[in-house]
């Protein structure tokens, strides 16, 4: 739990005994045949005609796409708690985060050019942050919101300019916060939702950045208050919100409507979580997967499907092994890919595929 001016995660810090470890890298090992069996057993049930063996360390797709993991180059820093943003040219802004070398919270900056396979410092931020929000902007400009500097939550924000490489500050966040979200609405301007106050006080507030202006105004609040949660533009407009930590994992779920600035209920999932992913998918509908709940503490590896025209959600293929703190990124070819995150064996390099039609994961 979060305790005053403390600068860590709410519950992204796995308590693992260190005795643990040698027991999980023998249960990994031991997993290795299992998964092939596993895989026999699915094809034999109809559920996928050609789900490979899973090879540790490797990620393999059958079918129309090919994929692979190959290494490219180190960054400059290493760090974690960043943000990496895809700019407008390409490359990949990544900023902030916390390092071992040097020490501390982190106000450097540097590009990833996939040309070139290689990364170059740019400007600093103004100030070192982590658990802060990067969203690209539609006049290119990258906006760096809140965050904390290992003591405190903060209020400033920043713009980034890929054309100087430099940082300006911008608007005032209308409060402190840290592990909030941030989306780009279409009428050009960014929601921010929720978060953590100094003290760890989740938030149900939200503000509006107006590029234009410069400036945050308040909008209307969340009927819950939440962090670790997840936020998602939808076709229509509107923000979905789901799940998150207040005291413990939620259910609830609502929408921002931005014409009206006020938030509705919508149904709530099946299973409480925080720490998940949410995808939007090409059918419109939203792929929430995976999680934490805190009490009793335990990853979650159930998935389901928001459907937004009844605003109701259905189960779906779930996650193997159950993880939080997760990435999903949706592919050109409509599949979402599921990689790393934090299980009970330890930290994955396991991605998984799933594959909306017909619904399911497979191990890869």
């Amino acid at each position: 739990m979060k305790t005053a001016r403390a600068s860590r995660s709410y519950f992204l810090n796995s308590r693992v005994l260190t005795g643990f470890a040698l027991y999980a890298i023998g249960l990994v090992l031991s997993l290795a045949p299992m998964s092939s069996a596993v895989a026999r057993d699915n094809a034999g049930a109809g559920l996928s005609p050609s789900i490979p063996a899973h090879r540790p360390g490797k990620l393999e797709v059958t079918g129309d796409l090919l994929g692979r993991w190959i290494g490219t180059a180190d960054l400059t820093t290493a760090r974690y708690r960043h943000t990496a943003t895809l700019l407008s040219n390409g490359q990949v802004l990544v900023a902030g985060g916390f390092s071992d070398d040097p020490f501390g919270v982190q106000s450097s900056a540097e590009l990833y050019d996939p040309a070139t396979a290689t990364w170059t410092t740019t400007g600093s931020m103004t100030v070192g942050r982590q658990f802060h929000t990067a969203t690209l902007l539609a006049n290119g400009k990258v906006l760096v919101a809140g965050g904390d500097s290992f003591t405190d939550a903060l209020v400033s924000a920043e713009l980034y300019d890929p054309a100087t490489g430099m940082w300006t500050r911008t608007g005032r966040l209308p409060v402190a916060r840290r592990e909030h979200t941030a989306t780009l609405l279409p009428n050009g301007k960014v929601l921010v939702t929720g978060g953590l106050g100094e003290f760890g006080n989740a938030f149900a507030s939200a503000g509006l950045y107006d590029p234009a202006t410069g400036m945050w105004t308040q909008t209307g609040s969340m009927a819950t208050a939440r962090t670790n949660h997840t936020a998602t533009l939808l076709p229509n407009g509107q923000v979905l919100v789901a799940g998150g930590v207040n005291g413990n994992a939620l259910t609830s779920a609502e929408l921002y409507d931005p014409a009206a600035g006020v938030w509705t209920a919508t149904g709530s999932m099946a299973t409480a979580r925080a720490g998940q992913t949410a995808m939007l998918l090409p059918n419109g509908q939203v792929l929430v997967a995976g999680g934490l709940y805190l009490f009793p503490e335990h990853r979650v590896g159930t998935a389901e499907l928001y459907d937004p025209p009844s605003g109701s959600w259905t189960a779906t293929a779930s996650l193997l092994p159950a993880r939080y703190a997760h990435q999903a990124t949706l592919l050109r070819n409509g599949q979402v890919l599921v990689s790393g995150g934090d299980s009970q064996f330890g930290y994955l390099a396991r991605g998984q595929l799933y594959k909306s039609a017909p619904e399911m994961l497979y191990i890869q």
